[in-house]
């Protein structure tokens, strides 16, 4: 007979596939998750005092400038901000001949930017440009 007590085996439980698991489950939510409209671009537009012109049936491109002189075409990013890719970026945003352009600038955005969308729309030999402003409270 044996009477020497049995040595109790310490149990340890690994938690390392768990936090694994747990992390991957929260990456997968995190990518699919649909972000609806609270990534889109902050423009805080100017004021103006006229009327307001109502949307006609036509392709629009419409050109944002943020801030910082950063430019956006249809809401993407240009990869660079000068002339020559804005122009790229405006020509490919359009199967018309001649779209029209809505430029919405931020009111702190250099004003070097507004002119460089001008410039670029004039070498494209586009001819329906219009600015975006919130309407004036004074009537």
């Amino acid at each position: 007979m044996n009477l020497r007590p049995r040595q109790r085996q310490n149990v340890t439980l690994d938690l390392t596939p768990l936090i694994d698991v747990v992390f991957l489950l929260l990456i997968f939510f995190m990518v699919s998750t649909t972000f609806d409209r609270q990534t889109e671009l902050k423009v805080e537009l100017p004021e103006a005092t006229d009327q307001a012109v109502e949307k006609q049936e036509m392709e629009e491109v419409r050109i944002q400038i943020d801030r910082n002189g950063h430019f956006y075409v249809n809401e993407k990013e240009l990869v660079t901000h000068d002339l020559p890719t804005l122009m790229r970026a405006i020509r490919q945003a359009s199967d018309e001949e001649d779209p029209a352009i809505i430029v919405e600038s931020d009111k702190q955005a250099p004003f070097q930017a507004a002119i460089t969308v001008m410039d670029a729309i004039g070498k494209l030999g586009l001819t329906r440009l219009r600015f975006a402003a919130n309407q004036s409270e004074i009537q």
